[in-house]
């Protein structure tokens, strides 16, 4: 059995998409449309932007999705999942590889996320950090008696995760993870404290936008950030869908239930094709693994 697994943010590089864009139909026509769709020229900024541009949420977010989504697009009468998943933002573009939402629908709350996640970042000034070499509880306990916001939000496998939350809360947490012992305590170059409740503004946002939009019947399973778990009900997944924003994205979990029901291979599809790969790896070596990234 084939799982396809989309990444998130921290994914992009500079040209990405352009490949596929010089040499594929379909891929130009899916990047012409998204241009009309989001109202500024995203291509330009994939295909010739700097990495600075690159990593502004409002464009990092739908340049990461428009790569994948088109990716399956363009192979979807070769490789087909039997199951799918998403680390944080890539469940939207499994939601479209899994035929719950069609391109446009994808991208437009794609757009909506990442332009309320751009204002949430900019009201409260957060922060994200990777913590390598501690057990899960011992991040848990400091986060806990950290004064401020900080809390646990990517669990992406054994011994690595990432703390989210408010600047001080961040910097304080790091000092006693590293007393406690961790190998690294590493700030992200992100913008902001995503999976944490300093996304609350933009959770309610994106609320409104899922609940009016209809879903489709998917055509297999998603295990969804928030628990791990397989889905196919879709007011379980619009719901799911709604608290990611502020729920820890439970990788490690995900990636072990796809395996405990029979994944054979994963694929990561879209961005550099190794973010994935590498977290899978160190949750079991002997799983196969790939990528489609052109």
């Amino acid at each position: 059995m084939i799982g396809f697994v989309f990444p998130g943010q921290a994914s992009q590089f500079q040209g990405m998409g352009k490949d596929i864009y010089e040499n594929s139909s379909i891929a130009k026509d899916r990047f012409e449309e998204a241009n009309d769709l989001l109202g500024f020229d995203i291509t330009k900024v994939m295909f010739e932007g700097t990495a600075e541009e690159l990593k502004e949420t409002r464009v990092t977010q739908p340049a990461v999705f428009l790569h994948g989504v088109i990716l399956v697009e363009m192979y979807a009468g070769e490789k087909k999942p039997d199951m799918v998943a998403g680390h944080s933002l890539g469940e939207f573009s499994a939601l479209v590889a899994n035929k719950v939402l069609s391109f446009s629908q994808g991208l437009e709350l794609v757009r909506v996320r990442a332009e309320a996640m751009q204002e949430a970042c900019d009201k409260v000034e957060g922060t994200m950090a990777a913590i390598v070499g501690l057990d899960d509880y011992v991040v848990e306990n400091i986060c806990r008696d950290t004064p401020g916001v900080v809390i646990a939000a990517n669990y992406n496998c054994p011994g690595q995760l990432v703390i989210s939350g408010e600047v001080k809360a961040v910097e304080k947490a790091c000092e006693a993870i590293k007393d406690a012992g961790a190998r690294r305590a590493i700030p992200l170059a992100v913008g902001g404290a995503f999976h944490s409740s300093l996304m609350e503004p933009a959770r309610k946002e994106l609320e409104q936008a899922i609940k009016k939009m209809s879903f489709s019947d998917p055509s297999c399973p998603i295990y969804q950030n928030v628990n791990g778990l397989p889905q196919t009900d879709l007011t379980i997944i619009k719901q799911n869908l709604i608290d990611q924003l502020t729920s820890p994205v439970k990788w490690t979990t995900t990636i072990q239930n796809m395996l405990a029901d029979g994944v054979t291979e994963f694929v990561e599809v879209g961005g550099t094709g190794k973010v994935l790969q590498g977290m899978i790896k160190r949750i079991d070596r002997s799983i196969q693994t790939s990528a489609l990234i052109s």
